[in-house]
């Protein structure tokens, strides 16, 4: 049973539901979350598919989404560490890995161009890169 505790823009929901995960969006302490159930990872971690929770920021989609969150908390299989994902956060009763992972200025969020879909994309990226570094 899906929780909708606030709407996003009619274009992120047609792109949410077309990913093939279930979501939710939850607030919790005056902050606005979307959690994708069951999202599958590239090959590498300890885990095939983990939650993620992305906050959505207050004023969006003109200001930026941010990050992403993870649960449970996952490692590379081969024992390397993960940059940047120390942090641990509380969300809906739950502990989840903060990603801290930001937008460029070489890579920076463009009002009217860049949506939930784009950040999804974008986490995509840097999710699988992390297998390509030295």
């Amino acid at each position: 049973m899906s929780r909708r505790a606030f709407r996003l823009p009619e274009m992120d929901e047609t792109f949410l539901d077309g990913l093939g995960v279930a979501w939710d969006t939850i607030q919790e302490g005056g902050v606005q979350w979307l959690i994708l159930t069951a999202y599958r990872l590239p090959q590498g971690y300890d885990h095939a598919a983990v939650d993620i929770a992305i906050q959505i920021s207050a004023g969006y989609p003109a200001a930026a989404l941010d990050m992403a969150y993870l649960t449970p908390p996952v490692r590379r299989r081969d024992g390397r560490p993960i940059n940047c994902t120390e942090s641990r956060s509380t969300i809906d009763g739950r502990v989840w890995q903060m990603w801290s992972r930001h937008r460029t200025p070489e890579n920076p969020w463009i009002h009217g161009e860049d949506d939930l879909a784009s950040h999804v994309h974008y986490m995509d990226a840097w999710l699988a890169a992390e297998f390509e570094r030295a």
